[in-house]
């Protein structure tokens, strides 16, 4: 049970620093959002633990008063999946299990109260995996509720344990956009499934759930939530239970070219066709707003809809703008606010009042929070409320304070509340004050610098090891990040965890060059057709500075790694002078080969990215193809490539090895079968946590 006391407690554990094991790193808590009740007066949150004794996950859910501050434990297993707070009273819970008691790939739908959570009853036992609980009390006081499932092109739900294998395992495609992410497509798509509670004292399923995707038009291509990403944040309910929106990808383009996305106003009853909102034809639709769109939100009335979109229809990288709508199809009435903000935000909440919104975007390293009101300008350029960390979720409370749960690079989770100006108001949960496996870790840990780069300032991350002393010398990680319109932020990662990284024995640099998100639009487009150009002159410019300017830092022998657009720019940096001043290199799920970048499944990043299509503009894709250069290649490297990465397909990784192998560079090749473009068992991760810092430290010298 978490309590002040323990936090008290926790405290002392700090003052015993040690440094942070991939073991540590993967089998600490990882915490979900930090959910409040209607009042703000309660929350909860699950906590997953991983032992490496058993092999197995534990998860524990939490209670929170989000007055006190105090934690205490609600439910100690897994079967609780997903929880949300709505009934008859203000601790009134509905929550699915992941299984059935006809346990044949089901789901449970429970009712019941934290304050008594072991007297919880089964509601329904549901035929199918559904996931992504949505739920409002309606005027009369039944409980409209909404979940996701993949979906049979008739609409009815999709359970993998009910189906007959098929003798023959053949596909057969007749257009492109045959596999995304680490699936390959089928006739079965996602849907939103609509359902009714009805009952006083103990509620019952109301009839059978209704599709309320299938009766678009274009059932082949309609799909909420869009994958691979897409979740509950991809439509809503009303706060009367009367009105649902849901988006989906434009069903009049070809998915693989495009990335425009509609959101779509339907009865929660069915009873009538769903309705585009911002459709292109639409009267109040703004002409250049064709790109994909993101997380509709109906307003505290349900009279009005807030949702981001971009401009552009093939660009999955955009600048966000923030619309409204009126939920009413006779008349959208879309506006747009602060339509000159130079972010793209990319979460959404209504105040209490329905008079502005808070967002959240990146902004110079961070993800921060910012209120926009509703009569803002296109002028008008809001001020961040959060600082430091990225925010991972927030509610806006009655009170109109905010709770946030966020990380950062020393904290894997923080749950606070504050003012709509910043002011913190509670302190919940610091995640390095209660975790033996982040004790002693904090802000001291953490730098930033900026640089002059190709076109502007560069900022970057510098992160110090465990125990850190100015007056020795450390090798460099110099680690650059994917997207490539991402960044490194500060935050928390499982997977590329700086401060695991640098308690090996590193100082690691953690640059933002040109096509990194929150310093502006400018910025971050400027890397279009120019991959190996500006970047590539900003990490050496990064380079360079850390080599004169740091005493601390063994630029001699230091390494030097990326994934994704990061292992593109480590495949291009082994042929040039940079990767000269490199010990060892590790390009995790690279492209190698420009020239052949589509094999992908998104033509429209393709596309985008090189501007143009391979046969119109061929010399783009040649122009900074890192196989131009390989005649150089020299540094050793280590390369990892996963066989579910259809993004980046394993011949990336099976032909930078072999051209590594056949021209005798120093090289080990590692891939996991069951892994995407990351690596997300625990098990594997530490696996490809070992291999790899087994290799840099032998090139940079650490002995471990």
């Amino acid at each position: 049970m978490y309590t002040k006391t323990v936090s008290a407690a926790a405290l002392a554990v700090v003052s015993s620093v040690v440094a942070i094991t991939p073991e540590q790193l993967l089998a600490a808590p990882r915490r979900s959002e930090l959910s409040p009740n209607p009042s703000g007066e309660l929350g909860v949150f699950s906590a997953t633990t991983y032992s490496w004794n058993t092999h197995e996950t534990e998860t524990i859910w939490h209670l929170v008063n989000l007055t006190s501050g105090r934690i205490s434990s609600l439910y100690n297993g897994s079967d609780i999946s997903e929880l949300v707070w709505v009934g008859p009273n203000d601790t009134s819970i509905l929550y699915l299990n992941g299984t059935n008691e006809e346990d044949n790939g089901g789901v449970s739908l429970y009712a019941g109260d934290v304050t008594a959570i072991d007297e919880a009853y089964l509601v329904a036992s549901l035929p199918a995996p559904y996931s992504g609980l949505k739920a409002v009390v309606t005027p009369a006081g039944n409980i409209n509720f909404l979940l996701n499932s993949l979906a049979w092109p008739n609409g009815t739900a999709y359970n993998e344990a009910l189906v007959e294998q098929p003798l023959s395992t053949a596909r057969i495609y007749d257009s492109v956009y045959v596999r995304h992410w680490d699936t390959w497509l089928t006739e079965r798509k996602n849907a939103v499934f609509a359902g009714t509670l009805a009952g006083g004292n103990k509620l019952s399923l109301r009839g059978s759930l209704r599709n309320l995707v299938s009766n678009i038009a274009n059932v082949t291509r309609a799909e909420s939530p869009v994958q691979p990403f897409g979740d509950s944040g991809d439509y809503d309910i009303s706060p009367d239970g009367s009105q649902v929106i849901f988006l989906t990808k434009n069903i009049d383009l070809p998915l693989s070219n495009y990335t425009s996305s509609q959101i779509y106003l339907i009865p929660h009853n069915g009873s009538s066709a769903a309705v585009p909102v911002n459709a292109f034809s639409g009267k109040s639709t703004p002409s250049n707003a064709k790109g994909a769109s993101a997380r509709p939100t109906f307003s505290p009335d349900g009279t009005k809809i807030a949702y981001l979109q971009m401009d552009g229809i093939s660009y999955e990288s955009d600048k966000n703008k923030i619309y409204i709508a009126n939920a009413n199809p006779s008349s959208f009435n879309i506006t747009v606010l602060a339509a000159n903000w130079d972010t793209t935000p990319d979460q959404v909440q209504w105040a209490p009042d329905g008079s502005s919104l808070f967002v959240a975007g990146p902004d110079l390293g961070n993800e921060r929070l910012f209120q926009v009101p509703l009569t803002a300008a296109a002028a008008f350029k809001p001020t961040n409320i959060t600082d430091q960390g990225d925010v991972a979720a927030f509610h806006v409370l009655p009170s109109g304070n905010l709770l946030v749960s966020d990380s950062k690079i020393w904290s894997s989770r923080d749950f606070y509340i504050v003012g709509p100006r910043g002011r913190l108001i509670t302190s919940i949960l610091r995640a390095n004050e209660v975790d033996p496996e982040l004790a002693g870790l904090g802000p001291k840990d953490v730098s930033e610098f900026y640089t002059d780069g190709s076109i502007a300032r560069v900022q970057s991350w510098i992160i110090y090891p465990t125990g850190f002393d100015a007056s020795k010398k450390y090798p460099l990680a110099f680690i650059v990040h994917g997207g490539p319109q991402g960044g490194h932020y500060n935050a928390w990662s499982t997977r590329w965890n700086f401060k695991t990284w640098a308690d090996q024995g590193y100082v690691v640099v953690a640059p933002n060059p040109v096509g990194s998100t929150g310093w502006g639009m400018a910025f971050q487009d400027a890397i279009q057709d120019n991959w190996g150009s500006y970047p590539y002159e900003d990490l050496v410019a990064v380079w360079e500075h850390v080599n004169s300017t740091f005493d601390f830092v063994d630029a001699e022998n230091g390494i030097e790694a990326g994934a994704s657009y990061g292992g593109y720019m480590t495949n291009f940096i082994q042929g040039h002078d940079l990767g000269r001043k490199f010990k060892a290199l590790v390009t995790h799920d690279g492209m190698t080969n420009t020239a052949g970048s589509y094999s992908t499944e998104e033509l429209w990043f393709t596309q985008h990215d090189f501007n143009g299509t391979l046969w119109a503009n061929s010399e783009n894709y040649h122009e900074f193809n890192p196989l131009n250069f390989i005649d150089k290649w020299a540094t050793p490297h280590f390369v990892v490539h996963n066989e579910l990465d259809y993004r980046l397909p394993v011949s990336e990784g099976l032909m930078l090895f072999n051209i590594l192998q056949e021209r005798g560079v120093p090289s080990r090749f590692l891939s996991f079968p069951d892994e995407n473009h990351w690596v997300l068992n625990r098990e594997n991760s530490l696996v490809w946590h070992k291999e790899i810092f087994a290799w840099i430290n032998h090139y940079s010298g650490i002995s471990k």
